[in-house]
């Protein structure tokens, strides 16, 4: 009896080839993808590091205001954002249309706010003198770091935005499923883990002394 129920679950595993893996297609690619863009990042970080213990002139520009004050309100918006994602997700499962979206549009704010703060803190440096490949405090390869690295990021946010206003327009229209707002959650969740590794190494280990 437990073989032919072992069976049972098993052809109903692979018999049509729907969710191979007992995961939904489109959630099985969000896991590639992440796993392929983690992959990315990890090469993007370890490139900073190497050039930052490389470069005994490696600069600490980062005054703890309103650099640090700034980087840690950008920080605050993302981790806000992962709960609203979650609160979205939760809606979205238990068939609240109109409570998903209005979680998913407070996720897109949060991400929103991120980049236009981040974005001030780019013009902030250019004004400086900062460029991609010199700067006014040393090491000329900090700009073309700081900037390939967090503009990485900060592209990531852009296009999660605009990705969770599809699924928002699409789920508040029943044109989308619940597994839709999940696998976007995947994506944005993905986003501000990285986050939570740029902070540190490229913001706090890089404050300002008097």
């Amino acid at each position: 009896m437990a073989e032919a129920h072992t069976q049972a679950v098993a052809g109903s595993r692979w018999g049509g080839g729907a969710a191979p893996y007992a995961i939904g297609s489109k959630k099985l690619g969000m896991w590639l993808f992440i796993i392929s863009d983690a992959l990315t990042f990890s090469v993007l970080i370890l490139a900073y590091s190497y050039v930052r213990v490389a470069s005994p002139d490696w600069p600490a520009p980062f005054p703890f205001y309103p650099a640090i004050v700034y980087a840690s309100v950008m920080t605050f918006f993302l981790l806000s954002s992962s709960v609203t994602m979650v609160m979205a997700v939760s809606a979205a499962h238990r068939g609240n249309h109109r409570r998903a979206v209005q979680w998913l549009l407070a996720t897109m704010a949060g991400g929103a706010g991120f980049v236009l703060l981040h974005l001030r803190e780019w013009l902030h440096l250019i004004h400086e003198g900062v460029r991609p490949f010199s700067n006014p405090w040393g090491a000329p390869l900090f700009g073309g770091t700081f900037f390939g690295l967090t503009g990485m990021h900060m592209l990531h946010v852009t296009v999660g935005v605009i990705y969770l206003g599809v699924i928002a327009w699409g789920f508040g229209r029943k044109r989308f499923s619940s597994e839709d707002v999940e696998v976007s959650g995947l994506y944005w969740h993905f986003v501000d883990l990285v986050w939570m590794f740029l902070f540190p190494l490229v913001y706090l280990l890089s404050i300002k002394t008097p």
